[in-house]
């Protein structure tokens, strides 16, 4: 879907009150065209509805005219640099910045994360690197595997006692 039409969506969305649906329109949209400066403002206006000062911090990160409190709030809880880094969904050089705010932003981010992780690495080779902070969420993603595993043997037990059931 282009991203003229995709934009009159999002539009839909917020005037019928669909603010998630507009909210992941928006953030497929980033991850489609991370350079794009009115698509990260737009998603951190939509995360202001929601009351969340450090997800809009993280799409105003690179502008020049963010707001100090949200900014803050997203260096908080992406304190970890390999985090942040990835947190900002930049894509390619940061020569394609579209101003030298930008550019030096990114760059201070990325001399960041290589710093922390002991090796050089770009926006495009980050989400090779491993050893680095732990995503939020990998015990919740234990715990999921765990709850399936113990449902499999369960149902396999039921099953082998079903089958055996047949023949006594």
């Amino acid at each position: 879907m282009a991203l003229k039409e995709t934009l009159e969506r999002v539009d839909a969305d917020l005037a019928a009150g669909r603010v998630p649906l507009a909210r992941q329109r928006l953030r497929g949209l980033v991850s489609s065209y991370p350079h794009h400066p009115v698509l990260r403002r737009c998603l951190a206006d939509i995360y202001r509805l929601y009351g969340d000062p450090a997800e809009a911090g993280r799409w105003t990160y690179l502008e020049e005219d963010r707001l100090p409190e949200e900014v803050a709030a997203f260096e908080e809880r992406y304190s970890d640099p390999v985090r942040r880094m990835r947190a900002l969904a930049w894509q390619g050089q940061e020569s394609a910045a579209d101003s030298p705010f930008v550019e030096q932003q990114l760059a201070a981010v990325r001399t960041a994360a290589s710093k922390a992780l002991g090796q050089p690495v770009t926006w495009d080779t980050l989400v090779e690197v491993r050893g680095d902070a732990p995503e939020a969420g990998s015990f919740r993603q234990s715990l999921a595997v765990v709850g399936c595993a113990l449902l499999a043997i369960v149902f396999a037990a039921i099953w082998v006692n079903g089958f055996l059931d047949l023949f006594r």
